[in-house]
């Protein structure tokens, strides 16, 4: 018991994990307690067991084990989290518990099994199961089995997946054991109650005595569906339904379980695809041609075998689909006709869907082949024809079907009605629109009175059966013709269909037969005329069945009132004179009908004046219409001669056809009178108004037709032309819904060739009329007729371009009626409304030119003969103009060339298949499948220009068939599978585009979902931002619950990311577009559906003018969108909108712009032509902040609409300027797009807006961002070069302004780049442009510096082009009169006879001009230049402050600067013209002279002034001052974070702040507890100029350079107050040294004018930091900062090599510093940094300095505190490892040993050891580099720093050998510089080495004793040279300050208000002045040594007096 008791104080969950099995039992027991405890199901308790439930269930012991099953499916049935086990715990109950003996433990296994099903794990349990299935074990197999027999039974086929189950179900009925055939047997009768037949085929192999047991198990079994009994977690609410179900008895709602409970399962479905290409005989196709049948029926034979599988792999069939047909088609063996027939039908069957894009090959073939008499080919090829039907849809087989149904054979005309009646049983109400309806009905009609009667019966059968299918409401319309036996006769066919899917379609029609009866054979003779496509006229067919009669306005719309109405038609229609007299009768007064007829006028007409009054008053239903008119034309009739009673009699016409219910029978007894009239001068006027009357009653459509064939059968040329002028205005009044344009062309054309001009005028005129609404293919009809009257016609096509039809003002009555009967079929209608102008036109059938020869070379091997025969098929197409559908064999032939390897041909392919789209038209949508999708796959292409060929290709094929046969079946989402990322982002954009704009989609949508969602997390970025954006078209067609639904097939990570982007996608969810509405509460069937066709996709946008010439431009939706809208109220919305605001100001939306551009969320405004994505970016962004109206007339594809907007943009820019300000980024880019365009008056009137624009921004005082002017400028400069002088020259102008709001020097480089075009004239103009701006504003607007500039400039001179080595010459000249002969200098290297007409052109410009006058004055010039933001939106010149505040700012730090820097790095004015140039400039240069006077005196003022504690009337204090003085810590951390701006000038303004309180002490100790803070945030940006700035070629490198002073300056202030400097800390201290460090090695500061000025003030802070900063922290931040710099090898050598020199120079400090500093500290960084470079490792480096470093550290340190430094060592841990203690020992003990002896003492002060020396070929390459350096200008001081410290160390060193060939000069330099160095070393002398070449090594401005030298030496000697020189302003003599007297420098904020300072005036002087005191300082130190005078030794003297005469020349100028 005591082994019990230690586990049962255990957990429970260790319990189930412990070794003995009595405790796991009791965990087991314990734990299924727990389990049954716990309420919450996400308690954390559960995550506790989510390990242990597969040991649970695999337990090995047999009774535990029972116990935890229990427990395990308590677990899994409550807690949340028993997802996850599913996989690991079903494994392990499939292997360990279902071959255990118990049955209990089996059970348990089994329910635990369907508990994970229940939470919706079936997928993952159905696996594991299945795995099983391949147990060795039977028992394992036989409970598996079990278990998904159970599944299935409780939860139905909807949740067990059937299809893998069935595919294993024939091998378990193979195997051994009875027990696993048993339950195999139990499973298959199980899967046959759910899914019933669909189960044989899989079963059709297995062994038969097998097969009959089950056949008779079948049988049992009741015919009812089986239910679902248990559900799954998330089907409650199903599981609540069968529950009550149960409670009441449960059989009464099986009615509407039915369809939910068991999904009809298609066999097809659980079939595996059988691939049957490869297994074809090899010879088959030589075989299949043979000319003996026996053999080709052998190859028939074996394909017949393998078509017979049920189901076939998908592949290429076209060859294979090609023979067959040629078989059917020709070959004269009718048994091998019937043979192939039932090979394609197999393929057919097979391949069900995918077999679509072979359908339209084959169709055609068949049905001619119905011509064959015998009944087994016929039956062969309906078979065929009925299989092939179910792969494709009906509408794709139309054009076919209706092709053969006007053969003369009957057979084949009863065979396809036949045909269409077994089609039609497939298809719903859905499937059969009324635009595919249409014209099959008309075609059957005709055979309804054929002369063969099987060919009436198939057809009535066909009717009948459409009856069935759609009702009788959607066919009678197009049944009105027939009589009532026929109509009868197919109402008996309707009533004996049996529909495959129940009688569903029926009952709508049943209801409503007496609606539908007796259509009126009055109405008969008019329609018959039309073709048969057109058969019912659009207008007359809308209105169902009955509504063709009298259109009853209100009362038409019932039923009962439309049969009464019809009946009383059909009398009307029969009425004879003595009838209609009786009926007049009854309604007029009897003295009204006596006097028709007398012979006196005026009894005639107060007979009309009573009929008028009679017809006003009569009750409309009660009018007899015919009866009233026929008394109208009762004699005298319409030969009346009296012309008011003719007048009368046509406006009573008029009345009765408005007030009565008009039928066309009364309209044909007045029609003709009624044209007759028309051309008549007195009653032309009523007759026109009554001809207008009866198109309102009877649609003018039909009344049109009559009119114009009755005046065209007249010879009276009057009233031709005034019925032409009719029906021009009565198409504007009516619309042009339904016109028949065929039945007027041919009267047209007659027209226009009528000798009366009149007549010709009005034909025109109405042709003008009908272009507004047919668009370009009108022209189409008449290109063939005259050119001068061709050119008439295209006169009045240009008048109409551009505007937009009118609102129809008028509506037929009978449309109006029955827009009330909610058509259906109306959208559909539309939808083809659209084509009807294209089926107009008159096609050629091309088939019998696409010949097999033709075909053949298209697919030959050589690429050009295929060249050829795609030639041949372009030329075919082009003559041809328009097409039939009928194509032959071309599209299987040109789809092989859409995958050619030769991409040029793939190219031709696409144009030619563009070609094919405009020539086919509509007809085109049965080639989708098989040519359009194969274009899809092009958009995988590798090159963009294929791709984009494929799209416009796409694009053009989409405009003619719409979106819905693509989208149909799989094709689409077969192509998404393609891994191709270039064709998904581009597929996935096109449908981005293409889905927003479609009111319904294909349900096949819905199988791209789930390559969607792979597209999502696919691998290429552009594929997923592709994949998101068409995301929510996607659920706006197919709804949020059927795309998450979709989702549960993902993996879990996956889900989650799709999920959380579908919950995204379904917050900007667009809505579906509106259906067209239909105006006027639908009494028009909108505007034109078919003038949409000659409409872009955005018409009404502003005033709703049609946009004719661009038709394909609108896209698809051009076709739908506006078909349908009311555009007179538009345009009234229109007007009221857009005296609104055009532009909105959103705050800070342009700030985000630039945020997201710079984040690259969008695409960065840089293009070489614009890309469609770039237009749509800019649109989307205009949309938000640009008046809708506004962006739609800016985005129109006509250029009119774009002046338009123009000029409302100027009228709007001066009361809009802050809104155009807040959107300028926009209006700018969109004019950059308008650069591309080539039409000029857009052109100019762009131009026009940017003067006024840039006038605007200038007196706004704004400046542009550089975002504004990077995606502008560029290319306006490329308008710059445009060949129309006027453009340019406003161009120029626009150049010139811009200058004004965005500085000049930045304007610059754009125009350098603009140089570099191919084009000419741009580059001459930028040239031109570039002399100007220097020309305006001197050398300073060269960038990036004037030698760059001007090299590339030269270049041109050797153009070849005249203009521009002209403008090449003037902007060097332009140069050269603002600085001389440096230009030379400037320009580099030119080739002779460059430089021969450079000289000339300067020489006649010097004759000219002697000296360019400056163009304007300082103040203005630096206004230019004024630097701006280039982050700030809204840049406003500050009021208040001076513009130059800053300008001058930076040049007080740079002064500051140099005075910190003592002068004392000035170079030897013996360098040839080293500061001589800027002297020559001055002198010459008088415009710039004259600016000086001010500012030279104010500056030596400024720099010889007493050094006192300034008073504080010296300085302006910035504004901020008081606050900071007396404000908290917070006002500095603000200030401080300014500092790390990214803005300049918010920097520089914060660091001036800064600067005001470390300059007065009294106030300086605010910043205590700020330093590192402060430091922070200046490397900070430091680092920010380092990486970002310098690298901006756009910003002014002033700027950075005024910084880079600002920061210095700031810092020196900062590290010479000690107190404050102490407080910085190591890890600051390192940041700031590399940031230092890495300024001073940036080779790109040294291009910067005074760059050299700026390194040596950083090399003089450096020495500062070294000096004051808290040594212990100094050092180890060296140290860390030496240890990283090594460890980057891809650092600058250099650096290493200064962080060394800064240590070595604190090792010089530490005899000083030895007490003060933390040893302990410093000897750990040692230690790390031996770690990381240990001894080996640190002499294996290239130099070996880093090792003498280190040794030389240590040995100091040793040496200053001998042995007690081995106490200092802990901080190190494990101190024994370390490398140094050991060290440290050592030389502890050597430095004893050694101290007395002299001989060492070299060696001693670096603690090397002899054998340190280095062999003689190293010591001779070391000095190489040492004179190296000595020779360079720059690193001079280094090198005779580097050969002192060698001399020493290695004192028998030679140096003779490398002296000896030196001059005599350099040897007494060198001689020298080393005494210098020796004696400052030694302490003896304060004076600082003078090198004749400046330095900046970090030892400059360093003296004895480490200390800097005092100011107060220097401006001594200053004041000497200048008493000297005759400079001094005696008035000013200032006393010793004293070496203890501190430094001031020049407040920044003094000189905000001082005057405007010039560029580079300062540093001229200063650098003068350097110059005066180094040369005194050199000649001193040569006469003092004594040495031999030389040839140049005079030069300093002879210097000295040069500069001072030319100083004073300078100052007298001045005054």
């Amino acid at each position: 018991m005591g082994d019990d008791s230690e586990w049962m104080k255990l957990p429970i969950d260790q319990k189930c994990e412990h070794k003995v099995w009595k405790a796991r039992l009791n965990g087991y027991e314990e734990a299924l307690k727990l389990f049954q405890r716990i309420e919450d199901e996400k308690s954390p308790e559960w995550g506790k067991y989510l390990g242990l439930i597969k040991k649970f269930v695999t337990e090995s012991n047999a009774v535990a084990q029972l116990k935890g099953l229990e427990a395990a499916l308590a677990f899994v049935e409550n807690a949340h989290v028993a997802g996850k086990t599913t996989g690991e715990v079903v494994s392990g109950v499939v292997t360990k518990v279902f071959n255990q003996p118990k049955a209990r433990a089996k059970e348990l296994g089994a329910d635990i099994c369907l508990m994970y099903i229940e939470i919706e794990k079936a997928e993952v349990v159905q696996d594991e199961l299945l795995k099983g299935l391949d147990n060795k074990n039977p028992k394992i197999v036989v409970a598996c089995i079990e278990t998904l027999r159970r599944a299935l039974s409780e939860f139905g086929s909807k949740i067990v997946t059937l299809k893998p189950v069935v595919k294993v179900l024939p091998k378990q009925f193979e195997s051994r054991e009875k027990a696993v055939r048993d339950e195999a047997k139990l499973l298959a009768v199980e899967i046959y109650k759910w899914i019933r037949d669909a189960l044989r085929p899989p079963l059709q192999n297995i062994n038969s005595v097998q097969l009959k047991e089950l056949e008779e198990e079948w049988v049992k079994l009741p015919s009812g569906p089986p239910k679902q009994s248990r559900f799954l977690r998330s089907q409650q609410d199903l599981k609540a339904k069968f529950e009550q179900q149960q409670a009441q008895g449960g059989d009464q709602s099986d009615g509407d379980e039915e369809e939910g409970a068991a999904p009809a399962v298609d066999p097809y479905e659980l079939l595996e695809a059988v691939e049957i290409l490869s297994k074809m005989p090899k010879d088959f196709y030589e075989k299949i041609e043979a000319k003996k049948w026996q053999e080709r029926k052998e190859a028939l034979e074996a394909l017949e075998v393998l078509t017979k599988n049920p189901k076939i792999e998908n592949g290429d069939y076209g060859d294979l689909v090609r023979a067959l047909k040629k078989v059917v088609g020709k070959d004269a063996n009718v048994m091998l006709v019937s043979l192939a027939a039932k090979c394609l039908a197999g393929l057919a069957t097979g391949l069900r869907k995918k077999f679509g894009t072979y359908a339209g090959h084959v169709v055609p073939t068949i049905l001619e082949k119905f011509k064959e008499k015998k009944p087994q080919v016929v039956q062969a090829l309906q078979e065929a024809i009925d299989a092939i039907f179910l792969t494709t849809t009906l509408q794709n087989l139309s054009e076919d079907i209706l092709a053969v149904m006007d053969n003369k054979n009957p057979s084949i005309k009863q065979q396809a009605s036949l045909f269409l009646a077994r089609s039609f049983k497939h298809c719903t109400q859905s499937t059969l629109p009324k635009s595919v309806l249409k014209p099959l009905c008309a075609a059957l009609i005709k055979q309804v009175n054929d002369s063969a009667p099987e060919v009436r019966d198939a057809a009535f059968e066909a009717l009948g059966t459409a009856m069935k299918v759609v009702g009788e409401k959607a066919v009678n319309p197009f049944l009105a013709d027939l009589d009532k036996l026929k109509l009868d006769k197919i109402k008996e066919c309707a009533d004996k269909v049996e529909l495959s899917g129940g009688k569903k379609g029926g009952g709508g029609g049943g209801d409503k037969k007496p609606a539908a009866k007796a259509p009126p054979p009055s109405e008969a003779p008019p329609r018959t005329s039309a073709p048969p496509k057109k058969a019912p006229s659009a207008a007359a067919s809308k209105p169902s069945a009955g509504p063709s009669k009298k259109g009853k306005p209100a009362s038409a719309a019932g039923g009962k009132a439309k049969k009464a109405s019809d009946s009383k038609e059909v009398a009307e229609s029969e009425l004879s004179p003595e009838v209609c007299e009786d009926l007049a009768a009854g309604v007029l007064p009897a003295s009204c009908l006596q006097q028709l007829d007398s012979a006196n006028w005026k009894e005639r007409l107060a007979s009309m004046e009573e009929f008028q009054k009679a017809v006003e008053t009569m009750d409309q239903t009660q009018m007899p219409c015919q009866a009233l008119v026929r008394m109208l034309a009762k004699k005298p009739g319409w030969k009346e001669t009296n012309f008011q009673v003719m007048q009368m009699k046509l406006h009573i016409v008029a009345l009765v056809a408005q007030r009565g219910q008009f039928s066309k029978t009364s309209a044909s007894v007045v029609l003709d009178g009624l044209v007759d009239k028309v051309g008549d001068v007195k009653c032309g006027g009523n007759a026109k108004a009554a001809l207008t009357a009866i198109g309102e009653a009877c649609s003018l459509p039909w009344t049109a037709e009559q009119v114009v064939s009755m005046a065209f059968a007249q010879k009276n040329p009057k009233n031709q032309a005034e019925t032409l002028n009719w029906l021009s205005n009565a198409m504007k009044e009516f619309g042009f819904t339904g016109i028949n344009v065929k039945a007027f062309i041919n009267n047209v054309k007659t027209a226009l060739a009528a000798t009366n001009p009149a007549v010709r005028t009005a034909a025109i005129t109405l042709l003008g009329v009908m272009f507004l609404y047919m668009g370009a293919p009108l022209r189409m009809f008449f290109e063939d007729e005259k050119p001068a009257l061709l050119a008439q016609i295209d006169a009045e096509f240009e008048k109409m371009q551009g505007q937009s039809p009118p609102a129809p003002s008028r509506f037929t009555k009978k449309a109006a009626a029955a827009a009330d009967d909610g058509d259906e079929g109306e959208e559909q209608e539309e939808d083809a409304g659209g084509q009807d102008i294209m089926d107009l036109l008159p096609r050629t059938d091309i088939s019998d030119k696409i010949t097999s020869d033709l075909v053949s070379k298209i697919g030959d091997k050589n690429w050009k003969i295929r060249k050829e025969g795609l030639d041949e098929v372009a030329s075919i197409i082009s003559e041809a103009k328009f097409i039939t559908a009928n194509v032959g064999e071309l599209p299987m032939a040109l789809k092989g060339r859409l995958s050619d390897s030769n991409k040029i041909l793939v190219q031709q392919t696409l144009s030619i298949l563009q070609q094919l789209a405009t020539a086919m038209g509509p007809g085109l949508k049965q080639h989708v499948k098989a040519l359009g999708i194969p274009v899809i796959t092009v958009l995988g292409d590798s090159k963009p220009n294929v791709r984009a060929a494929a799209l416009t290709t796409l694009q053009a094929w989409v405009e003619q068939t719409g979106m819905k046969e693509w989208l149909e079946g799989e094709d689409l989402s077969e192509e998404l599978k393609r891994e191709n990322p270039f064709l998904r982002q581009e597929v996935l954009g096109w449908l981005s585009e293409k889905l927003p704009t479609l009111r319904t989609v294909p349900g096949d949508l819905m199988l791209c979902v789930p390559q969607l969602y792979t597209c999502l997390e696919d691998r290429n970025g552009d594929v997923r931002k592709k994949a998101q954006d068409v995301l929510p078209t996607f659920m706006m067609h197919l709804g949020y619950d059927k795309m998450s639904k979709a989702t549960g097939k993902l993996k879990p990570a996956s889900k989650d990311q799709v999920m959380s982007m579908l919950e995204k996608a379904r917050a900007v969810m667009p809505a579906k577009p509106a259906a067209p509405a239909k105006a006027g509460g639908g009494k028009e069937s909108g505007r034109a559906a078919s003038a949409s066709r000659s409409q872009a996709a955005n018409d009404d946008s502003v005033d709703g003018k049609a946009e004719t010439k661009k038709v394909r431009g609108g896209g698809a939706a051009a076709k739908k969108g506006p078909a349908g809208k009311k555009p007179a109220a538009k345009g009234l919305k229109d007007d009221e909108d857009k005296s609104g605001p055009i532009f909105i100001l959103i705050p800070n939306a342009k700030e985000q712009r630039i945020k997201e551009e710079k984040q690259l969320k969008i695409l960065k405004w840089n293009f070489i032509t614009p890309r469609d994505e770039y237009v749509e970016q800019l649109k989307t962004q205009m949309s938000t902040c640009f008046a809708k109206w506004l962006t739609d007339e800016l985005f129109h594809f006509d250029f009119q609409r774009h002046v338009k907007a123009i000029g409302v943009m100027m009228e709007r820019l001066e009361s809009e300027s802050e809104a155009t300000i807040s959107c300028l980024d926009l209006i700018l880019k969109w004019f950059t797009l308008r650069f591309f365009d080539t039409n000029t008056t857009v052109l100019m009137k762009v131009l026009e807006y940017l003067k006024l624009l840039f006038s605007m921004l200038n007196r706004e005082d704004y400046h542009l961002t550089e975002y504004e002017a990077t995606s502008f400028v560029p290319y306006l400069i490329l308008k710059v070069g445009e060949s129309k002088d006027v453009v340019r020259k406003d161009v120029r102008a626009i150049l010139t302004m811009l200058c004004k709001v965005y500085p000049a020097s930045k304007v610059f480089p754009f125009l350098m780049e603009g140089t570099k075009s191919k084009n000419s004239k741009q580059r001459a103009e930028c040239l031109e442009e570039l002399g100007c701006l220097i020309e305006g504003y001197g050398m300073n607007v060269c960038q990036p510096t004037p030698a760059k500039s001007l090299k590339d400039i030269a270049v041109h001179i050797g153009d070849r082009d005249t203009s521009v080595r002209n403008a090449a010459l003037n902007t060097v000249v332009a140069v050269y009169n603002v600085c001389g002969d440096q230009v030379y200098k400037l320009i580099g290297n030119l080739s002779e006879k460059d430089m021969s007409m450079l000289e000339e052109r300067i020489k006649r410009s010097a004759k000219k001009t002697p000296a360019a006058p400056a163009k304007q004055s300082a103040p203005e010039r630096t206004q230019k230049e004024h630097p701006t933001n280039p982050n700030a939106t809204f840049l406003r010149k500050p009021a208040q402050e001076d513009p130059n505040k800053l300008k001058i700012m930076y040049r007080t730090y740079r002064i500051a600067a140099r005075q910190n820097a003592h002068h004392g790095e000035s170079s030897h004015p013996s360098i040839p013209k080293q500061f001589q140039l800027d002297l020559d400039m001055i002198e010459r240069d008088h415009g710039r002279v004259s600016e000086l006077p001010d500012l030279v005196q104010h500056q030596l003022d400024e720099l010889l002034e007493p050094i006192t504690i300034p008073e504080p009337k010296m300085r302006s204090v910035s504004p901020h001052f008081d606050d900071l003085h007396n404000s908290t810590a917070s006002t500095i951390n603000f200030v401080i974070s300014q500092v790390a701006s990214g803005d300049i000038n918010t920097s520089i303004q914060a660091l001036a702040q800064i600067d005001e309180v470390l300059r007065q002490e009294d106030k300086a100790e605010v910043m205590s507890g700020h330093i590192d803070q402060f430091l922070i945030a200046t490397f900070m940006q430091l680092r920010l100029i380092y990486n970002t700035h310098m690298a901006d070629e756009r910003l002014d490198k002033k700027d950075i350079f005024k910084l880079y002073s600002c920061i210095i300056g700031n810092m020196l202030s900062l590290f010479s107050m000690e107190s404050l400097a102490r407080d910085a800390s190591m890890g600051v201290l390192k940041d700031m040294m590399h940031g230092l460090i890495t300024l001073m090695l940036d080779g790109r500061v040294e291009d910067i004018e005074d760059g050299q000025q700026l390194i040596r003030s950083v090399n003089l802070l450096v020495v500062r930091v070294l000096e004051k900063s808290d040594q212990t922290n100094i050092i180890s931040a060296l140290l860390v900062l030496l240890q990283d710099s090594l460890v980057t090898t891809a650092g600058s050598p250099m650096f290493s090599e200064l962080v060394m020199k800064c240590l070595w120079r604190m090792i010089r400090f530490l005899p000083e510093t030895i007490n003060t500093i933390n040893l302990d500290r410093i000897l750990l960084d040692v230690h790390n940094f031996m770690k990381v470079f240990p001894k080996e490792k640190l002499k294996q480096l290239k130099s070996d300095v880093p090792h003498r470093t280190l040794k030389t550290l240590l040995h100091t340190l040793c040496k200053l505190t001998g042995a007690k430094i081995l106490d200092h060592l802990s901080m190190i841990e494990n101190r024994n490892e370390s490398e140094l203690e050991a060290y440290l020992r050592r030389t502890v003990k050597h430095s004893g040993n050694l101290s007395g002896v002299k001989s060492d003492r070299g060696n001693e002060k670096t603690g090397l050891h002899p054998d340190d020396r280095m062999s003689k070929a190293k010591v001779s390459d070391i000095l190489s580099e040492i004179f190296k350096k000595i020779g360079s200008k720059e690193n001079t001081k280094e090198g005779l720093t580097e050969l002192y410290e060698y001399k020493q160390k290695y004192s028998d060193a030679d140096v003779e050998p490398f002296l000896k060939n030196t001059s005599q000069f350099f040897q007494s330099y060198v001689e020298r510089g080393l005494r210098m160095i020796e004696s400052e070393r030694e302490g003896k002398t304060r004076i600082q080495t003078s090198a004749v070449i400046p330095q900046h090594s970090l030892d400059s401005g360093l003296s004895s004793n480490n200390e800097e030298l005092k100011p107060a030496v220097y401006y001594e000697r200053l004041k000497i040279l200048r008493q000297r020189q005759g400079l001094e302003n005696t008035t000013r003599v200032r006393g010793s300050g004293g070496d203890g007297e501190p430094q001031q420098r020049p407040p920044i904020s003094s000189l905000l208000s001082s005057k405007p300072s010039v560029a580079s005036s300062t540093d001229m002087l200063q650098s003068k002045l350097s110059q005066l005191k180094e040369s005194r300082e050199l000649y001193r130190q040569e006469h003092n040594s004594h040495s031999p005078t030389h040839g140049r030794s005079a030069s300093p003297a002879a210097n000295l007096d040069d500069l001072k005469k030319r100083l004073e020349r300078i100052k007298s100028k001045q005054q």
